[in-house]
């Protein structure tokens, strides 16, 4: 594919869980519990950014496609825009801005409380993704983006802690990042050839 339409495409591809979640919205395809399904509809696609976003690195390595980290950034905003539209849905569908009621959630149930700490750590990262405020920042800026890490972790435990019966897709998804996480490991080689030596 021309490189000049690979973000727009790729913008398109992102949006389209969103679409899909209207089009069920109109079309009163939104199960019995609407709220609860777009709920775990909006943090399951945060999550599932989440992880791609932080494939990139490891991909690029491996198949040493250099190009592949301009899409980091909007895939990590993404990431940010479904997790936004999940804290949402809690904010006004499910609690109408109760704030009392929100506050004694955080407080008093762990998978809530680890949730709404993983989206606000998300915001600074959000905010400080562009160009100028990397070269603002200078290091700091990677330090602060280091947050990705403990953040997907809190997120597998959002998840792990929400449901009740099938743990299943968030033990996946944590399995999944642990091999993510294994692939950034320091001493480990990525992309490389083995040297063959001649005897």
């Amino acid at each position: 594919m021309n490189s000049r339409w690979a973000k727009p495409v790729l913008f398109l591809l992102c949006t389209l869980p969103f679409c899909v979640l209207v089009y069920n919205g109109f079309t009163n395809n939104l199960t019995a519990n609407p709220i609860k399904e777009i709920t775990h509809f909006t943090g399951e696609w945060a999550l599932r950014f989440l992880l791609i976003t932080l494939s990139i690195t490891p991909l690029r390595k491996i198949t040493r496609k250099n190009a592949l980290i301009r899409f980091r950034r909007m895939l990590g905003l993404f990431a940010f825009f479904y997790a936004c539209l999940h804290f949402s849905t809690y904010l006004v569908l499910d609690q109408f801005f109760d704030w009392n009621e929100i506050v004694l959630d955080v407080a008093k149930r762990p998978y809530i409380t680890v949730g709404f700490t993983a989206f606000v750590l998300l915001i600074p990262l959000a905010v400080t993704s562009t160009n100028k405020m990397a070269q603002r920042l200078g290091n700091n800026w990677r330090r602060l983006h280091s947050l990705i890490y403990p953040i997907a972790v809190l997120v597998i435990f959002h998840y792990l802690w929400l449901v009740k019966a099938d743990i299943l897709p968030p033990l996946i998804y944590g399995a999944i990042l642990c091999v993510l996480l294994a692939l950034r490991w320091p001493g480990l080689k990525l992309g490389k050839r083995p040297v063959l030596r001649h005897t």
